[in-house]
């Protein structure tokens, strides 16, 4: 692939754009892989072996070639899983620029939030720009579970529990939603999990058991558990063996 194509499938901006990059001396190439060495590249046309693990710098920041992104976030408390927020800023503003930019065939450009949280509910958050992994990650029928850590208003008894692993019934839905697992961390602790994903389940299900969330923390997608070492507001890209993980729970 030219070096051009490269930038712009990577979220670089126009080929135009990205043509300007080069020729201004902006971008660099590996030019010596056991010594590490760069060098800058000025040949908007120079070919590209993807295959052998593309590595460029842009503008200093160097960057890894992905034909598909694939994302974890921190979600902080205060913002919004929309493209357009209403009150809150969103959460596209975390990450950088050619990632909210990468082209696609639909309208929307760049990576998309697998689901949502509310604006102050913390965790994970994964986002890609592969449709399919996006499906198969948040559609009701594959059953991935997610993991939240909820704290409660008041302290949550037994018998919560047990009803909110029975099945409850919420106001839109006739049919009883229930818990794929509950556990309880302390007194107003509960570690909950689900496979579905309702709007405000969480607070919705400790509502109808006669309790309410005071906070609310995402753990865990599948078999993927939110990194220690991600504060709130950081992004890494997903690994291979993060993805394999993803994928034996899809």
């Amino acid at each position: 692939m030219k070096l051009q194509d490269v930038l712009y499938s990577q979220g670089f901006g126009t080929r135009r754009v990205c043509a300007g990059l080069i020729q201004q001396g902006h971008v660099e190439l590996v030019s010596d892989a056991k010594s590490n060495s760069w060098a800058v590249c000025t040949d908007t046309m120079a070919e590209c072996r993807l295959e052998e693990g593309l590595r460029f710098r842009v503008q200093g920041v160097e960057w890894p070639y992905r034909e598909k992104a694939y994302i974890a976030l921190h979600k902080p408390a205060g913002t919004e899983c929309s493209q357009k927020p209403s009150r809150y800023p969103s959460v596209y503003t975390l990450l950088p620029a050619c990632l909210r930019q990468r082209p696609a065939r639909g309208v929307i450009q760049g990576v998309q939030a697998v689901g949502r949280l509310d604006q102050d509910t913390t965790g994970l958050l994964l986002l890609s720009d592969d449709g399919q992994f996006i499906h198969r990650m948040s559609s009701p029928k594959k059953h991935v579970p997610k993991v939240y850590r909820v704290t409660a208003k008041h302290t949550v008894s037994e018998q919560q529990i047990e009803r909110l692993l029975e099945g409850v019934v919420l106001d839109d839905d006739p049919k009883p939603v229930r818990a794929a697992a509950c556990s309880l961390v302390d007194n107003v602790c509960i570690d909950l999990t689900l496979t579905e994903g309702k709007y405000h389940q969480v607070k919705r299900m400790l509502a109808a058991v006669g309790n309410r969330v005071e906070t609310l923390h995402r753990q865990s997608i599948g078999n993927y558990r939110l990194p220690a070492d991600l504060g709130p507001g950081q992004w890494r890209w997903l690994s291979e063996k993060d993805l394999e993980a993803l994928q034996h729970t899809a």
